[in-house]
C-alpha cells in the first residue's frame, strides 16, 4: 500500500555538498534554461496513479543513411554534434559501422580531428574538421545453420529480451556482462549480437551503454533506420532513463538535484571520474535528479535517479560526491568504518530500471527491468517494498 508523504525540506546545514532541493529558483536552473519560462515546481511523492507515457516530440528520421565513403573525406562538426564523442559521432553519421571497425580506424590513427590523431572518447567541438577514411560494412556471414555455440548465444539473448519488434530490442543486461569488448573481456553484448546479423549484413547495434556491473534496460537497434532515429533521440535528450540504487546513509534533502562538472582522472591502475571545475580540461557538465524512495534504519536508502546528461559513471560519481556512495561500488565507495549489513552481497547495487523513448515509427517505447538477483535479495532482507510509488516520476526533464 503506497502512502502519501509530505516531507519538509531540511535546513541548509544538513545538506551534503552538491545536493540541492529543486525549488525552481534561477540559481537552480540548468544553464540551458531560458529566463521567462514556466516556473519549476519541486517534485514530491504522490499516490500511485495510472499515468500515460510522456508525449514525445516528433523525431525526424531518414529511412536510409548516406552511403559509406569509399575514399577519404573531410566533414565539419555541426552544432547538433557539438560535444559528441568521436565514436558516437561516427555511429550517428554511419549507423552501419560496427563498434570494432570504429575502434580499429581510430586506433590506427586513420581518423583525424583538425589534423591530429583522436581517441574514440574525445569530444568534438562545432566547426572542427574531421578526416574520415574509406569505410566498409562488416562482411555478411554466409547463410546456414547456426553452430551450437551461436545457438546458445541466440537463446541467451532471447532470455534477456524485455521488448522486441522489427526495429528495436530492449535487453535486460545482467550485472557482470560487459556491453562492449575491451582489455580482459572475453564475452560482451556487442559480440553476442553477431549471431543476429541478417542476410544483408546488418547486425543489431547498441544505442547506448551501461557499465559492466550495472544491470537493466539496454536499448538495441535492429535496423539502420532505427539506429539513426534512436541515436537522434539520445542526442536531443528525448529519451528518459530512470535508475534504482541502494546507497549508504540517507541523502538530505530526500529529493534534490546534483549539478557538477566531471572529468576523467587517469592513474596507472585505473581511471575514475572526478568532480571538476568549469573550464578544466576534459570537464563536462553533468546533472542528476534523485529521490529517496524508502530507507532502512537510516543506514541505507533506496534511491531513484534520473540523469539529465549521460556522462561516464555519472550516477556513481554523483552519489559519492554527496557522500552517499552506491553500495558495492568498487570505484567510488570509499566510506571509512562502514560495514556491509549481513546478508547483502558486495556487488554494485545499481539498476537501469526504466527507459522511455520515442519509437522510430511512432508511439513510445516504455520498458522496465526487474531487480537483478543480488538486489532483489537485498530488498527482501531489508524489507523494502519494490512496488512502491517512485517519486522520481515527477522530477523535471532538464
Amino acid at each position: 500500500m503506497s502512502r502519501r508523504v509530505k516531507r519538509p525540506l531540511r535546513p541548509a546545514g544538513d545538506r551534503p555538498k552538491g545536493a540541492r532541493p529543486y525549488r525552481g529558483s534561477q540559481a537552480e536552473r540548468p544553464p540551458a534554461h531560458r529566463p521567462g519560462g514556466k516556473p519549476a515546481v519541486r517534485f514530491a511523492a504522490s499516490p500511485p496513479r495510472a499515468s500515460k507515457p510522456p508525449v514525445a516530440e516528433p523525431v525526424k528520421v531518414v529511412a536510409e543513411p548516406p552511403p559509406l565513403p569509399t575514399k577519404v573525406q573531410t566533414v565539419v562538426v555541426t552544432a547538433d554534434e557539438n560535444n559528441m564523442r568521436v565514436d558516437r559521432f561516427l555511429e550517428a553519421r554511419f549507423p552501419g559501422l560496427s563498434f570494432s571497425h570504429i575502434q580499429r580506424i581510430v586506433r590506427k590513427g586513420e581518423l583525424r580531428v583538425n589534423g591530429k590523431r583522436a581517441d574514440s572518447k574525445d569530444r568534438l567541438e562545432e566547426g572542427q574538421s574531421v578526416r574520415i577514411p574509406p569505410l566498409k560494412l562488416d562482411t555478411p556471414k554466409g547463410a546456414g545453420a547456426l553452430s551450437e555455440a551461436a545457438t546458445k548465444t541466440l537463446q541467451a539473448l532471447k532470455e534477456m529480451t524485455l521488448f522486441e519488434d522489427a526495429d528495436v530490442m530492449v535487453l535486460n543486461k545482467p550485472a557482470g556482462l560487459a556491453v562492449q569488448g575491451g582489455s580482459g573481456i572475453t564475452r560482451n553484448v556487442d559480440e553476442m549480437l553477431e549471431v543476429m546479423r541478417d542476410a544483408k549484413g546488418q547486425k543489431p547495434r547498441l544505442v547506448h551503454r551501461l557499465d559492466r556491473e550495472t544491470s537493466g534496460c539496454l536499448l538495441v537497434a535492429k535496423t539502420r533506420f532505427a539506429a539513426t532515429a534512436l541515436t537522434g533521440s539520445f542526442r536531443h535528450r528525448s529519451a528518459r532513463k530512470i535508475y534504482w540504487a541502494l546507497v549508504a546513509g540517507v541523502p538530505k534533502p530526500k529529493q534534490g538535484r546534483i549539478s557538477t562538472y566531471l572529468a576523467k582522472e587517469e592513474s596507472e591502475e585505473d581511471s575514475i571520474m572526478r568532480v571538476a571545475k568549469h573550464g578544466d580540461e576534459g570537464a563536462s557538465h553533468a546533472v542528476t535528479y534523485y529521490a529517496v524512495v524508502e530507507t532502512s534504519a537510516q543506514k541505507l536508502a533506496w534511491v531513484s535517479l534520473k540523469p539529465v546528461t549521460g556522462r561516464t559513471h555519472q550516477l556513481r560519481a554523483h552519489m559519492a560526491h554527496i557522500d552517499h556512495a552506491i553500495v558495492g561500488d568498487p570505484k567510488y565507495f570509499n566510506k571509512e568504518n562502514w560495514d556491509l549489513p549481513g546478508g547483502l552481497q558486495n556487488r554494485l547495487h545499481l539498476l537501469a530500471r526504466r527507459i522511455v523513448i520515442p519509437h522510430p515509427r511512432g508511439g513510445v517505447i516504455d520498458v522496465s527491468a526487474p531487480l537483478p538477483p543480488h538486489m532483489l535479495q537485498s530488498w527482501n532482507l531489508l524489507g523494502l517494498e519494490h512496488d512502491r510509488f517512485d517519486p522520481i516520476e515527477n522530477a523535471p526533464e532538464e
